[in-house]
């Protein structure tokens, strides 16, 4: 039975799953109906909207050693061996996952402590887009041996208006055990730049 988890909510992945070692991380999202709901107002309702996923990998000073250890849609994959990016969604059109990462916990070295999920709006100030305007958008771990869903976190019932890019949530070290905390916190970037300069 898949964990519907709150903001800030964390839960441990070897307990939901014992023996856990390879996760897919889906991020989907859809574009809202009614066009004006943004912040740009009905500006950006005429557009697709890409968003774009990206795990950092952070050691435990909280910091990107390299910018290796940044995977989107420009480095799908992690010199470990241990993440992949799948690709790039260009309009999050279709049922379910739009961007689907997986990891290999056994495979991520020692001195990455924290995977921080994020997905940010491509060129969101130039189309007048932002998270506002942005519906179902969600995050979900699933345990790859028997493809159960182990977690979801929805963004939903917050104002994510003028939010360009989001933290969805992280999946951390704590002694031999990995752990999943919802995050949900958003910001207002010109893009994917602006978070990993927060980690340098």
């Amino acid at each position: 039975m898949s964990i519907s988890l709150q903001k800030g909510q964390r839960i441990s992945l070897s307990k939901e799953a014992p023996g856990l070692t390879k996760i897919m991380c889906g991020l989907g999202w859809d574009v809202a109906k009614k066009s004006g709901g943004g912040f740009f107002g009905a500006l950006g309702g005429s557009q697709d909207f890409d968003l774009d996923s990206t795990v950092l990998c952070l050691n435990a000073d909280n910091k990107l050693a390299s910018k290796n250890d940044i995977v989107y849609f420009g480095n799908l994959k992690h010199p470990s061996g241990g993440i992949t990016h799948l690709g790039d969604n260009l309009t999050g059109a279709g049922e379910g996952d739009d961007e689907v990462i997986l990891v290999d916990l056994t495979k991520i070295p020692t001195q990455i402590s924290k995977l921080v999920f994020v997905v940010t709006i491509y060129q969101a100030v130039k189309r007048k887009q932002d998270f506002g305007q942005v519906d179902n958008a969600f995050v979900r771990l699933v345990n790859q041996g028997n493809n159960r869903e182990l977690a979801r976190y929805n963004l939903s019932g917050t104002d994510y208006t003028q939010t360009t890019a989001m933290i969805l949530a992280e999946v951390y070290r704590h002694q031999d055990d990995w752990k999943m905390a919802a995050v949900g916190n958003g910001f207002q970037v010109e893009g994917l730049q602006d978070i990993v300069r927060k980690y340098q």
